[in-house]
């Protein structure tokens, strides 16, 4: 029992010591603290960076819905959606069917032009011919202009929207320079005859 009170004192006393022998700093002052943040804001390199210049990106180029991005072709209580322009050609007689009815079941294309296909045609097109880099064929354009029906552009048997035809820019076609005159050519100087020498009489 002895010999753990004079452990203990002794570690007491050895704490003490160190603890004098530790030196002691003043608290700092408000006036110091102040300082210090004011050097540390100076210091801060964010601060240094320019705010960047334009739209907020976060603002911009939001992705449309579904729906906004889409049309409606809602007949006999199914309904599907289509890209927008991918219906190349909409009858009078059928604008009632690109509205949407109350209560109808959503479908996909497939089954919905499944039991649809009396009065909705498809035009197969090319991923050139979508983004507007090449027209359909001479053939193709016909048949849509004289065809009664709902006609749908599909790639790869699913609709896809149809771009307008780019314009190809017009080649500058420089006038070619005309072409100088040819030079006239001197004729040559006729040369004159040789002087014919007269022999000197004899006297």
């Amino acid at each position: 029992m002895k010999s753990l009170i004079v452990i203990s004192l002794f570690g007491f006393s050895a704490a003490a010591a160190n603890a004098e022998a530790l030196p002691m700093r003043d608290a700092a002052t408000h006036t110091q603290l102040a300082v210090t943040h004011q050097k540390a804001s100076q210091q801060d390199p964010m601060l240094k960076q320019t705010p960047a210049k334009g739209p907020d990106p976060s603002k911009v180029n939001r992705p449309e819905s579904l729906l906004g991005a889409s049309d409606i072709i809602c007949f006999n209580g199914a309904v599907t959606l289509v890209p927008k322009r991918a219906i190349l050609q909409m009858p009078k007689n059928l604008v009632d069917r690109l509205k949407y009815q109350p209560g109808a079941k959503v479908l996909s294309w497939a089954e919905f032009y499944a039991l649809n296909r009396g009065w909705i045609t498809t035009v197969e097109v090319s991923r050139v011919q979508a983004e507007g880099n090449s027209p359909l064929p001479e053939e193709t354009t016909k048949m849509i202009s004289k065809s009664g029906n709902l006609i749908v552009a599909t790639y790869q048997a699913g609709p896809i929207s149809v771009l307008p035809l780019k314009q190809a820019p017009a080649a500058n076609t420089t006038p070619a320079a005309t072409a100088k005159p040819a030079a006239t050519t001197t004729p040559a100087a006729t040369t004159k005859p040789a002087a014919t020498a007269t022999p000197t009489p004899k006297l």
